[in-house]
């Protein structure tokens, strides 16, 4: 199976700030996609992925596959924090929306027996 080594790029865009450009991550995921098949030993930058990834072979393909994997599962439970954040969120909102609708009645009722009081006196 290949494995596309962009991906492994692009996990940390989604924590990226908001003020960087859309383009200025597009560009880095550029850069990072043109550097050959994963664990096929050195990349063209120079840089070292370590002795078994230089040697190449099934070893640094096997480690690579592990490193996408672990990005891959990284994004996943992120996501899932992030989703069951944002469901807590969800229903913590609908309780105090319901608060607040029963303290709005309650004083509505209030309102009204004053007013219903306020004609019995004039």
């Amino acid at each position: 199976r290949n494995i596309p080594l962009f991906r492994m790029a692009y996990v940390p865009k989604l924590y990226l700030s908001s003020r960087i450009s859309s383009s200025a991550s597009r560009n880095s995921v550029r850069m990072v996609g043109g550097l050959g098949d994963p664990g096929a030993g050195a990349g063209r930058s120079g840089g070292s992925g370590g002795s078994i990834r230089d040697a190449g072979g099934a070893f640094g393909k096997m480690e690579a596959a592990r490193e996408y994997e672990y990005f891959y599962n990284l994004e996943k439970f992120q996501l899932k924090t992030l989703k069951d954040k944002l469901k807590r969120n969800i229903e913590q909102h609908q309780m105090q929306m319901k608060n607040h609708q029963e303290v709005l009645e309650r004083h509505q009722k209030k309102m009204a027996a004053l007013e219903k009081a306020e004609s019995t006196i004039s």
